[in-house]
């Protein structure tokens, strides 16, 4: 069962949820969820709103999701799905139903789908979206190691709408 919380009262640690578990980022499109696994984003303040921020490639068939959206979930799950977690992140929704594949349940807050597997949901409302451009690298070694293909991320800046962790009750 989930419960909202505030964003303060988040007990796990952000690098963490991140960059080690991975996390799904999922949106909705003419009433389908479509989700993508992310281990690039962020947690902070910006023009005095919480916010994640998120990043996106072109040919990932969520940012079709994202884009058509006006709201997004990121959602963190128990170590016990890293399998599907792996999947999540290999295989094109374009391709196949990799959520009915994964055996995850799509629910909604409000009108924001996220599945019920998940242990931590955050919901966000679009704020904000920008192409990141090479001549903004400062660090070309960077640009240089992470963009070989120049498919450069698309940022894009959620307000926090809720927090819902998973409780024992």
């Amino acid at each position: 069962m989930l419960k909202k919380i505030q964003p303060e009262g988040l007990s796990q640690n952000v690098f963490s949820m991140i960059g080690k578990q991975w996390m799904l980022i999922c949106a909705e499109k003419n009433g389908t969820a479509n989700a993508m696994t992310a281990s690039w984003g962020g947690m902070g303040v910006i023009w005095n709103k919480q916010t994640v921020t998120v990043y996106i490639r072109p040919q990932r068939y969520t940012k079709e999701f994202i884009d058509d959206a006006d709201t997004f979930s990121i959602m963190v799950f128990p170590e016990a799905y890293r399998k599907q977690l792996t999947y999540m992140g290999t295989v094109s929704g374009r391709d196949e139903d990799k959520i009915k594949q994964c055996d995850f349940h799509t629910e909604h807050i409000d009108e924001t789908p996220y599945f019920k597997e998940a242990s931590l949901v955050i919901t966000c409302k679009k704020l904000y979206a920008q192409k990141m451009l090479p001549e903004c690298f400062i660090d070309k070694e960077t640009d240089k190691k992470n963009y070989p293909l120049k498919d450069y991320h698309e940022l894009y800046i959620g307000e926090i709408i809720g927090i819902y962790e998973e409780t024992d009750a």
